[in-house]
């Protein structure tokens, strides 16, 4: 077998088998024969969550179908749907999600179990829509937890290590459009003066910056709702200028897979994502770190940001600072709390992004930092029970399903 890479080239698999099983059926009588299964999505996850030293069981040829029910607001979808092919059905049926991540190239299963999020003040990570889930266990079961299931808050965000996700149901609510705004040459000081007004401004804003003048955001991304209050204007909250024409996160990368901007509304599955599901998202080739901070503590976690800038500008791509709402999900970042995430997106250079990791690690711990299961990080230097409060439950749930993955 030739060696299999991750999306973002970072990773070679150290699995020595992958099975790609064409039904749920298959899948059950599958699982309890191999050694040390772990599931594979969409391979974008940039951290080994989704690697083994046994086999890995892709979820690419599972069915794939998107059933609506509207009289309870919610739909289900089988474990390998992407949102590229959720989204469009929802919309098709006058619904919508409450929030997206930056693609929409990933699938539901392995965002909802690595606890990725799209931003919003009053938004949860997209662990939080789901209200009921479905997992083929490692020996073949097929179990469903409901929405007062006791263990459905712990097996969320699972980090594959219960099963292979079979189904999920998540939350859905009226379509609606989006309108985004890019605001450029954004002074960091009128920003962290207030930093809860900034990201007041729409449904969804995040914060760029390469760290290349520690003292200017390169870009601000406001994206509003249209069924909501109409908020300040940006430039003028900012004291930055209006973008002329499509912007890409990255400065100087071509804007043509950014989503569109320009106050120009649109479906709420054009704007919320970062990237149009048709092209290449973000730089194609890289690397990602991610951690959620409080957020009563968020702005002092960027000034440490902005302390070593001339260490992260040689190896970032771009930075993206952006909120998270508190949910009760036992591993998710946003546990109890409010966050606010500090994302990087570095160059594809692994010895140069583990050269900067002990110094931005140290610089965060103090702020409680919690790593983005899916992205890089030193996991050896983490101690998940100082983090997670549930971690112990969590671990109780993953002998009592008799996990081995």
């Amino acid at each position: 077998m030739s060696p299999r890479t991750n999306w973002g080239g970072n990773l070679v698999y150290a699995a020595t088998g992958l099975v790609e099983p064409v039904s749920i059926a298959e899948l059950q009588q599958l699982l309890p024969t191999l050694e040390s299964p772990r599931a594979l999505g969409s391979r974008h996850s940039f951290s080994r969550v989704a690697d083994t030293t046994g086999v890995q069981v892709s979820t690419a040829s599972l069915p794939r179908s998107v059933e609506v029910d509207s009289d309870r607001s919610v739909v289900r979808v089988e474990g390998g749907v992407r949102y590229a092919e959720l989204c469009p059905a929802l919309d098709r049926a006058g619904l919508a999600l409450a929030n997206l991540a930056s693609l929409s190239h990933i699938t539901v299963a392995g965002a909802v179990a690595t606890g990725t999020h799209g931003s919003g003040d009053d938004t949860g990570s997209l662990a939080t829509q789901v209200r009921a889930l479905e997992v083929v266990g490692w020996d073949g079961e097929l179990r469903r937890l409901g929405p007062d299931h006791p263990d459905l808050p712990g097996a969320v965000v699972s980090l594959g290590r219960l099963g292979v996700v079979a189904a999920l149901e998540l939350a859905v609510e009226p379509s609606y459009e989006v309108a985004q705004t890019v605001v450029e040459q954004v002074p960091l000081d009128r920003v962290l003066a207030d930093l809860d007004a900034v990201t007041a401004l729409g449904c969804s804003v995040s914060l760029f910056t390469t760290w290349t003048s520690p003292d200017v955001l390169d870009q601000v991304w406001v994206k509003r709702r249209g069924d909501r209050p109409t908020s300040p204007d940006p430039a003028g909250a900012l004291g930055g200028r209006l973008a002329e024409g499509q912007r890409h996160p990255i400065p100087c990368v071509d804007p043509a897979p950014a989503t569109e901007q320009g106050g120009v509304p649109g479906p709420w599955w054009t704007r919320l994502p970062h990237f149009r599901a048709d092209h290449v998202p973000s730089a194609g080739r890289e690397i990602q770190s991610e951690w959620l901070v409080p957020r009563r503590q968020a702005v002092g976690a960027i000034e440490e940001l902005r302390g070593m800038a001339d260490r992260l500008t040689p190896v970032l791509q771009v930075c993206e600072i952006r909120t998270v709402a508190a949910d009760d999900l036992w591993l998710s970042g946003a546990h109890g709390t409010d966050v606010v995430g500090l994302h990087f997106t570095w160059h594809l250079d692994p010895a140069a992004v583990a050269a900067v990791l002990p110094e931005l690690e140290t610089r965060l711990a103090p702020f409680a930092a919690r790593p983005h299961w899916g992205k890089v990080y030193r996991e050896g230097e983490l101690d998940p029970a100082l983090l997670y409060p549930r971690w112990g439950d969590w671990r109780d749930l993953v002998r009592r399903w008799g996990a081995s993955g």
